[in-house]
């Protein structure tokens, strides 16, 4: 497929997974904004640090608030990595794309990028916030559902399919970085009621807490940083989306396993192996930030490396697919 399509899809697919993740973290926060006790710092500041944005929230809003945190992670223009805007970029790649995937598709993309904005529009009418993220995740589940059923297993599928996977992988290591590393103010509070509380609304943002409670019964640090990182079998696990990626990518290129291939291949699959033998007492032994943020540059070293492999020079691919 041409190059130009690729990327729109692979696009598509990472900004409108992007947006539901961003969903996903807010609702967090707001869990645990109701639920803190009176000493405890607030949650929205190290939310919006994850999202890596801080220095523009600081910017365009000034002091860390409740009110300020959610319209500057909801609806905010200026922000790319707002949903609002996260839902804008996914949309403009769609349309750019229309004949490669089904029209139910691109309604369900359109109907939830139409209800935020309409949402943003007139606060005198807006959902309340849970109401909001509810519907974004909402909307999410049902296109992910429509592309299953419909599309053809070809390129343009595992090309979606990588942008949807990479994406996934990046937003669970900094959720999983927020709660570890922003979020805990001492290690004294390791198992106290609180932490426990917030391991729980982790798990919770990220669909995991019913599955999680099968598997091990308490919430414990150690097996939900086991079950978000090295989990095979849960879909939204770093290795489980490392290992998918991997799979489509070597669909795409049509190179054996048994082979490095290309310069992306080789990164995927050093990086995967080495999450399928690693235990969760060596990421701890080694610093648990430290090593969740070694895989975002890893994961974005992976990202350039596709890019570089498939699609358009860099200098016109920002200009039609904004900031990535």
């Amino acid at each position: 497929m041409l190059s130009r399509a690729a990327e729109a899809i692979f696009w598509m697919e990472r900004y409108r997974e992007r947006a539901d993740n961003i969903a996903r973290a807010v609702d967090c926060s707001l869990h645990l904004s109701l639920d803190a006790p009176a000493d405890r710092e607030s949650p929205w500041g190290p939310v919006v640090e994850a999202s890596g944005d801080l220095a523009l929230y600081q910017e365009l809003c000034g002091e860390m608030t409740e009110k300020g945190a959610i319209h500057f992670l909801t609806f905010e223009e200026k922000n790319p990595n707002s949903i609002l805007s996260c839902l804008s970029k996914a949309r403009d790649n769609a349309r750019s794309v229309r004949d490669a995937i089904a029209t139910d598709m691109w309604e369900e993309l359109n109907t939830a990028y139409l209800y935020v904005r309409g949402s943003a529009a007139d606060p005198s009418i807006r959902p309340t916030p849970r109401e909001i993220y509810t519907r974004v995740k909402r909307h999410s589940h049902v296109f992910v559902g429509i592309a299953r059923a419909t599309m053809v297993r070809g390129e343009a599928w595992h090309f979606g399919r990588m942008g949807v996977l990479l994406e996934r992988a990046d937003k669970t290591s900094r959720l999983l970085d927020m709660k570890y590393f922003l979020l805990l103010p001492s290690v004294e509070d390791v198992g106290a009621p609180y932490d426990s509380l917030q391991w729980s609304a982790l798990l919770e943002a990220v669909g995991a807490l019913e599955f999680y409670r099968k598997q091990y019964g308490q919430v414990l640090h150690t097996h939900v940083i086991e079950f978000l990182v090295l989990n095979p079998d849960f879909p939204r696990s770093i290795l489980f989306c490392l290992r998918q990626v991997e799979k489509s990518l070597r669909t795409i290129t049509g190179t054996p396993l048994s082979q490095a291939g290309t310069e992306a291949e080789r990164l995927l699959g050093r990086l995967r192996s080495e999450l399928e033998y690693v235990r969760v007492e060596d990421l701890l032994k080694r610093g648990l930030h430290e090593y969740l943020n070694e895989i975002q540059i890893r994961l974005d070293e992976i990202n350039g490396a596709i890019t570089d492999l498939y699609f358009l020079p860099q200098t016109l691919s920002s200009v039609l697919h904004h900031d990535q």
